[in-house]
């Protein structure tokens, strides 16, 4: 008796939503309204009436008593007399027509594309994005269905997938070269989008904003990148062979002492003075294009990590820099 009398003194229906909830289902008892009950909608909301299933009237923003006469589609459905005073039954549902931001994507495996330059390339990519509900007719029938409520929470999965699969097909018909991508990250941004705008639309949604804030290569062939750039930065590979002979003498300084330690350590000492004896020759007897050959500053840069590692005497660096610096006077 007490819940029948409750149901009948419900005439207020109103939502305070949460931050990240899109649509939520009035629980009303046995889904039944009093005639004459206050709807409020706010501003970014929308409240539907719903009738097994299918969507009928629909309140925007405002205050609104419900009548029959302002329900024409709910009451032909019904087929209510206009002067019904009972209650009558339907499903509320409010909407939430708010950006939903600050929203994160990223691949959870690599993807796989033909690059111009490079050929088979595995991809990963990382952004963020923003969304809104934007029809209703979609959304009611795919995504809330017979659910009490819907949030982003639970939409993020599929929106992520959707947004792998048009990523992959982004980029495999961009035609940009991987390493052109930084220069073209927003016209790259911008063709993700309209291939998610495509998946979202059957869902009632629309991507409001895209971004592609990092693309890169799995760290094996990153690496060997990196060498390949390090090389391109080094020069020829009689440079690049010094550079590493100045590096492993800095690691075995490094290291604990040993007779082993200590051996590698002659040996790479031994390669090292070669290396520079080389160097110092060309230094002293300048030939024509020599200079460019071998850059004095380059030069004394990497006799002072040789002075740093113990390899070299500070007088001897000194003199050898004083040399050096008269030369390109």
């Amino acid at each position: 008796m007490f819940d029948f009398l409750k149901k009948q003194f419900i005439d207020v229906i109103e939502w305070f939503e949460s931050p990240g909830e899109i649509a939520w289902r009035v629980p009303f008892k046995d889904q039944e309204i009093q005639h004459g009950a206050q709807l409020t909608v706010r501003e970014g909301q929308m409240a539907a009436f719903i009738n097994e299933g299918q969507l009928a009237d629909y309140f925007g923003p405002g205050l609104h008593t419900l009548e029959t006469a302002n329900l024409p589609i709910l009451t032909n459905l019904m087929h209510w007399d206009k002067g019904f005073k009972s209650p009558f039954k339907s499903d509320v549902v409010f909407f939430s027509l708010k950006e939903q931001q600050g929203l994160k994507w990223g691949t959870a495996q690599p993807v796989t594309v033909r690059d111009s330059e490079f050929g088979a390339l595995r991809l990963r990519a990382f952004g963020s994005y923003s969304f809104r509900l934007s029809t209703l007719a979609p959304f009611v029938s795919r995504v809330l269905g017979t659910l009490g409520a819907v949030s982003v929470t639970s939409l993020e999965p599929q929106l992520r997938a959707a947004i792998q699969t048009s990523l992959a097909t982004a980029l495999g018909g961009s035609g940009i070269a991987f390493l052109d991508l930084a220069a073209n990250q927003q016209a790259l941004s911008d063709r993700i989008k309209s291939e998610v705008d495509k998946a979202f639309a059957q869902w009632g949604l629309e991507c409001l904003s895209f971004y592609v804030e990092s693309i890169s290569l799995p760290e094996d062939v990153q690496a060997h990148l990196d060498k390949g750039s390090s090389m391109r930065v080094l020069g020829d590979l009689d440079r690049y062979t010094k550079f590493q002979t100045a590096e492993a003498i800095e690691k075995a300084a490094e290291q604990d002492g040993g007779m082993a330690a200590l051996g590698a350590g002659l040996a790479t000492a031994t390669a090292l003075g070669g290396a520079m004896a080389q160097s110092v020759s060309h230094a002293s007897t300048p030939t024509p294009g020599a200079q460019a050959q071998e850059d004095p500053f380059a030069l004394i840069e990497k006799l002072h990590k040789l002075v740093t590692v113990g390899a070299l005497t500070q007088e001897e660096f000194d003199a050898k820099k004083a040399e050096l610096l008269a030369r390109i006077r």
